[in-house]
């Protein structure tokens, strides 16, 4: 591999990532839990932000449990955190068995055939195996239903011989804090604990879980988005802050007669003589495509349009009002970051904050801080 040196900066884009931010959002669910243990979940990568980094931070605050969704990721984040509980969400995949031994992890399982090979493997390695069962209460995703809890009501002994860490659901329409379906699922989930033997710790909460109060906290919370600055509640105001500061550099600014089109296709129209900043942050980077006229940058802490349609490299926008000064070729705006929040992008596409940050591009010039420190 050959390694090109310039003697001046290339960057087109940079992801700044605050780690800082990520242990303030810990230590504020904390809070919000008093003793409830809180897990981490750095599944997809930690939502775009580098598991390794987001991994090691958690630990550092005394997070001693982790979810991950795929073995793959389970696997990866052992060889950063030698220690620590590590939950794999999407269950036992046949075969696997012996490498969630080997590696140390714990599986989720999802149904009573999982529940059965694990046993049975225990068996083979002569203890009981640690495992988390997971129950569904209305996600209809993974889990037992309720044919396989009756099953289990009927006999007891077919979650016998397995270690059982917790028991846990997934809750449906947290961020909707005054949605029925959070009570009926807390209800559900408290009469599936009761169909089952002996006494199994238990975990419900996610990010918008902790926030609907004590009642839904049981022995393990598990936030994910919150941790990465996402808002808990859709409609209210978000207490977590946003550790991400993605921002592209102005390759050209061009002026626009009135009634002239900008982008593909011709969808936008100046309705005025139009100073329009080119900026290198596209759809490749995670500038998803429905942000296209609707999307908005920050140029020297204000908000403009984004106008025209965003392609695979470049999106354009509106510096018309702003000082030219702020907007020369070279500079930087900020594409995603506190003053753009994800969440605030991501009500203009019509998706959630989640897909943003987990949609990012591999381009960005990675730089790690921690304000914290």
């Amino acid at each position: 591999m050959v390694t090109t040196t310039f003697a001046f900066d290339a960057t087109l884009s940079r992801l700044t990532i605050d780690l800082g931010a990520v242990r303030q959002n810990y230590r504020r669910l904390r809070r919000e839990l008093g003793d409830v243990p809180c897990a981490g979940v750095v599944k997809a990568d930690g939502y775009g932000l580098g598991a390794d980094h987001v991994a090691s931070v958690l630990y550092e605050e005394g997070c001693r449990t982790f979810f991950v969704a795929t073995f793959d990721e389970a696997v990866g984040l052992r060889q950063i955190l030698p220690e620590g509980d590590i939950a794999c969400l999407n269950g036992l995949l046949p075969g696997t068995e012996a490498a969630y031994v080997e590696h140390r992890l714990t599986p989720v399982l999802n149904d009573l055939g999982q529940v059965a090979r694990w046993r049975a493997h225990g068996v083979k390695t002569g203890a009981p195996l640690a495992a988390m069962l997971h129950v569904d209460t209305g996600m209809n995703r993974l889990g037992l239903d309720g044919r396989e809890m009756d099953q289990v009501a009927e006999d007891p002994a077919l979650l016998d011989g397995i270690d059982w860490q917790y028991v846990l659901s997934h809750l449906c329409a947290a961020d909707a804090p005054d949605s029925p379906m959070n009570a009926q699922q807390l209800a559900r989930f408290t009469e599936m604990r009761r169909r089952l033997p002996g006494a199994i710790k238990a975990s419900l909460a996610n990010s918008s879980g902790i926030f609907l109060g004590s009642d839904y906290h049981h022995d393990l919370a598990r936030p994910g988005i919150a941790l990465y600055g996402g808002r808990p509640s859709a409609g209210g105001d978000n207490p977590m802050r946003c550790p991400i500061r993605i921002e592209g550099r102005i390759l050209q600014v061009r002026t626009v007669e009135r009634g002239w089109t900008v982008g593909y296709g011709g969808s936008w129209r100046a309705g005025r003589e139009t100073r329009i900043a080119t900026v290198a942050a596209g759809y490749a980077d995670g500038y998803l495509r429905s942000l296209s006229s609707v999307g908005r940058v920050a140029v020297g802490g204000r908000l403009c349009n984004v106008v025209g349609r965003v392609s695979m490299d470049m999106i354009m926008v509106d510096v018309t009002d702003m000082d030219p000064a702020d907007t020369a070729p070279g500079g930087m705006v900020e594409v995603l970051g506190p003053t753009v929040t994800p969440d605030a992008m991501a009500d203009l596409a019509g998706t959630i904050g989640y897909e943003l940050l987990t949609s990012l591009g591999s381009r960005y010039v990675r730089h790690y801080v921690d304000s914290a420190e």
